[in-house]
């Protein structure tokens, strides 16, 4: 059994197949599919297949920060009203990006910090996105991780020492289908890293894992992402599968 812990599953790329590709998923074991939130333009949808497949595909709330504009404090207004209205399993996905657009950097700082502020009043795990970004993110993470801050670093490719670091904050290594890149050398920072740190995740329908890679991803190729890792660290699938369920679990309180 597998939980991937991060995927779009709600996203438009889906719209076709969405019932069949997540039948796909649970017939490769795939035993339950998290969704990070994006802004509120996919909100509802994301609900929706939520409804759709309870106890299943379940959510979490937060704002992109690709999605941080102008408008952002209305986004984060929006999501507030959400999360009293209902539970979520996480916030996020939430963080920085400093790869697409630096023009709104400062908001996106702002929209972290009132995020990692919800995470810690209503106990949730806050999922981090940190393209280009991760020694930034921890900066930030790091101020708050004395309160009780905990969480993932989603889609982790990044140095051993950032991986050091992300674990000394109390974080998980969430690990997808850039493992499986033949140049990405994340095989070599996670020969170092123990399994207790570990989640798995497919970004679906992003960074698909070789043998697929630059098509759609989808949660039945988690375990591609598995495999690799088992080869990577040189342990039983299985035990693959037992620890980073059981860390998943333990990460979102399933």
């Amino acid at each position: 059994m597998l939980i991937d812990t991060h995927a779009h599953i709600y996203s438009k790329e889906f719209d076709t197949d969405r019932a069949e590709m997540i039948r796909r998923a649970f017939d490769a074991s795939v035993d339950a599919i998290l969704m990070p939130a994006i802004d509120s333009e996919t909100h509802p949808s994301m609900l929706q297949v939520e409804a759709d497949y309870p106890g299943k595909c379940l959510s979490m709330i937060g704002l992109h920060p690709v999605s941080v504009k102008e408008n952002f404090r209305e986004e984060l207004q929006k999501i507030e009203t959400l999360l009293k209205e209902r539970s979520f399993i996480a916030i996020g996905e939430t963080g920085l990006d400093f790869y697409w657009d630096l023009s709104f950097k400062e908001q996106q700082e702002a929209a972290l910090e009132q995020q990692i502020e919800w995470a810690l009043e209503y106990a949730l795990p806050l999922v981090i996105h940190s393209r280009e970004s991760t020694d930034a993110c921890l900066e930030i993470i790091k101020k708050h991780t004395s309160r009780g801050l905990r969480g993932v670093f989603h889609c982790f490719g990044g140095s051993l020492d950032q991986a050091k670091a992300i674990i000394d904050a109390g974080f998980y290594l969430g690990i997808g289908g850039v493992l499986t890149f033949k140049k990405a050398g994340l095989d070599q920072v996670l020969k170092e890293v123990p399994l207790e740190h570990i989640i798995l995740e497919t970004d679906a329908p992003y960074l698909a894992p070789v043998p697929y890679r630059g098509k759609r991803n989808e949660p039945a190729y988690l375990p591609l992402i598995a495999q690799k890792l088992a080869e990577v660290t040189g342990t039983d699938l299985a035990e693959i599968a037992r620890i980073t369920t059981a860390n998943a679990k333990k990460l979102f309180a399933l």
